[in-house]
């Protein structure tokens, strides 16, 4: 593709913003961050209306048969209104797992429903402080998994999970209901994003894919999930900044703008630069997809847009002052949401291992 978006790409971010100002309640989205087990439905009902959970699924599926680029400017804009559930992520690294995987049969019976919203999907890799455990302590043997994964994003309300299991001695994919899996919630500072630890006892599921072709494909997987929340994260560090630059503007210290002073004018014009630079590295990640380089550039978006949002969500608070402390301000939500994606995936200590692993050819 392009390293620029085309006419039809920027018409998805255009409409995507406008859709999400116009049905974005701020007053809502805090109330859902002190609520365990919550998430916010009318977000995904636009979701599923305006098609974002088909963008990116086959068309013979039941989908739109876009990519990635098109779903991270819907990410994008999902960021920049926090709303307030985490399925357009995970729910994408479950339907690619099943489109690599090429099992027909698992394709025709969870690719529509994933399409149709009908369906909640996750994946379940991550095990301890480790995105991608070599050795799972889950196991799969006899068609059923055991054992636990903690911390799953959107593991409260999702119907079935990719795991990340150990199927005899070998790393293994499986795709499971969830239905006969333990569910407990975790209170956590971001409870919109429904984590919650799954406890396998013997739960029914099917083997995708094992070996080493699993192991490549697992970290297929988290890279593209890690490209579109960094598009998440850049919306969201974007969106700061515009910000912090309307208070700085009509906020008045010493009988001016305090956007004349330069310790404030000086941080916006930083922060600007942190935006632009995930941004490009947003669209260097999209544009590598199926190329050898694409770990390599999902870290390089990973890394870069972690760093803007958090910059962005410290620096607008201190912008705004006492008031940006508050909970009737707003800026909780970003700051909140800042610090749960940095470690959705893998933290950015992973990403700048799994970086420079990949820059001097090392195996991840």
């Amino acid at each position: 593709m392009s390293i620029l978006y085309d006419e039809g790409q920027e018409a998805i971010a255009t409409e995507s913003r406008r859709v999400l100002d116009a049905r974005t309640s701020k007053d809502r989205l805090l109330k859902l961050l002190t609520e365990v087990g919550q998430f916010d439905k009318p977000f995904w009902d636009t979701a599923v209306e305006q098609g974002w959970t088909a963008l990116a699924i086959p068309e013979e599926h039941g989908g739109l048969g876009l990519g990635l680029a098109e779903l991270g400017l819907v990410a994008q804009a999902t960021g920049a209104a926090t709303a307030g559930a985490p399925f357009l992520t995970v729910g994408y690294g479950a339907a690619q797992a099943l489109v690599a995987a090429g099992v027909a049969e698992l394709q025709a019976q969870w690719l529509p429903k994933l399409a149709s919203g009908e369906v909640l999907a996750t994946v379940a890799f991550a095990e301890g402080t480790t995105p991608l455990p070599a050795a799972p302590a889950v196991t799969f043997a006899d068609g059923k998994l055991t054992g636990t994964k903690h911390g799953v994003t959107a593991g409260i309300a999702a119907d079935v999970a990719i795991v990340l299991a150990s199927h005899g001695g070998k790393p293994a994919l499986v795709l499971a209901e969830l239905s006969d899996a333990n569910r407990a919630p975790i209170d956590s500072y971001d409870n919109t994003r429904l984590y919650a630890d799954l406890t396998f006892s013997g739960t029914p599921g099917v083997l995708l894919i094992e070996g080493e072709a699993a192991s490549t494909l697992a970290l297929d997987l988290l890279a593209r999930m890690a490209v579109v929340t960094a598009h998440e994260q850049t919306g969201g560090a974007e969106a700061l900044l515009f910000t912090a630059r309307d208070y700085a503007l009509t906020r008045k210290a010493f009988g001016q703008p305090i956007g004349a002073f330069q310790s404030v004018k000086h941080r916006i014009a930083e922060l600007y630069g942190f935006v632009e630079i995930a941004r490009a590295n947003c669209i260097h990640a999209v544009a590598s997809e199926g190329k050898d380089n694409f770990v390599l550039a999902a870290a390089d978006a990973r890394i870069a847009a972690t760093d803007a949002y958090d910059t962005a969500a410290r620096d607008t608070v201190q912008v705004h002052g006492g008031i940006g402390a508050t909970w009737e301000g707003g800026l909780h939500l970003h700051m909140r949401r800042a610090r749960s994606l940095a470690v959705e995936q893998g933290n950015l200590m992973f990403w700048e291992d799994l970086l420079v692993d990949q820059l001097v050819g090392e195996p991840a």
